[in-house]
């Protein structure tokens, strides 16, 4: 028998894979059966209804998809009523994917969940813009990141994710700052900022101009990322960013990934996560590996030079 399981700092799911906030909807349990998910994390929304960025929303690119849908929210108070029943008839962890403009604002929202029954822990998407620091992600510097983790270990006891940004110069400081306020795990990480011009119109391809990268073009830069917060940081990580098959997943994990999140792939196959899994068991057994956190930073990262004269 293979060993699925994983531990995110006391959050223990049956297996690594879990789906992307924004990427997956209620709809999904009529194609694949949620109960085989190692967690559940849900749309990210805001305290406030929100309409979201003008469309068009999505461009299709040669692999990867460009978006910026803009958070659409129905509010905390739908999500309360109607969100988390839903998902909590079914037996992985539901992680609630919030956003804020401020600090104090996250506060307010963790501090709202912590009550309700049935969520499992916060995963804070801190890559959103902050309106105290002119419009820049909270994780694009170390010290916004602090504060607003801050706010959210003081406001909850919840298991405490923090989604961060590929748009930074310095993840590791990033990483370390959330570390250091009491975060329980990293998501490494959301989209990378791009864009796409329509030559015919001369147009850009978003309404919003600007949008999210995301798809297998962008795995290298999030794989790399995930290694250098795994080697600096002492808290699990969860690796996000082009995850489109078990060959992805693997890779995630040797690089330091306790868990992964899969995206984009569910729009273009929504059983992708299901298969992910089945292969997953099998890789493990064909490679005698028993647990499944043994993948975890088991990447042979000795200097090239230095292993060739080992062996």
């Amino acid at each position: 028998m293979i060993d699925l399981s994983v531990n995110i700092k006391g959050l223990k799911l049956q297996n690594p894979i879990m789906p992307a906030s924004g990427t997956f909807a209620d709809g999904l349990a009529e194609v694949i059966d949620f109960n085989r998910l190692g967690a559940f994390v849900t749309k990210t929304f805001t305290k406030e209804k929100r309409a979201g960025n003008p469309i068009p929303r999505i461009c299709e690119l040669d692999s990867a998809m460009l978006n910026a849908i803009g958070i659409p929210s129905k509010g905390l108070e739908d999500y309360i009523e109607n969100t988390v029943p839903f998902y909590t008839q079914y037996q992985p962890p539901l992680i609630a994917s919030i956003s804020a403009n401020t600090a104090a604002e996250f506060a307010i929202l963790a501090e709202s969940l912590h009550r309700v029954p049935g969520i499992a822990g916060i995963e804070a998407n801190i890559s959103c813009p902050n309106i105290e620091a002119n419009g820049k992600a909270f994780a694009i510097a170390p010290e916004t990141t602090a504060q607003v983790i801050k706010a959210l270990r003081n406001a909850t006891t919840l298991p405490l994710w923090a989604k961060l940004t590929p748009n930074t110069s310095d993840i590791i400081s990033v990483a370390q700052a959330a570390e250091a306020e009491g975060c329980d795990a990293l998501v490494v990480g959301n989209t990378l900022l791009g864009m796409s011009i329509d030559i015919q119109t001369r147009r850009p391809n978003l309404g919003n101009i600007l949008g999210g990268l995301s798809g297998p073009s962008i795995k290298p830069v999030l794989l790399r990322m995930t290694y250098q917060c795994f080697k600096n940081v002492n808290i699990p990580i969860i690796g996000c960013g082009g995850i489109s098959n078990t060959h992805d997943t693997i890779e995630y994990m040797m690089a330091g990934a306790t868990a992964v999140q899969v995206g984009t792939a569910t729009f273009v196959n929504p059983s992708t996560m299901i298969t992910i899994i089945d292969e997953l068991e099998i890789w493990c057994a064909n490679h005698g590996i028993k647990h499944i956190s043994e993948l975890t930073g088991s990447v042979n990262d000795t200097p090239f030079e230095a292993y060739t004269a080992l062996s």
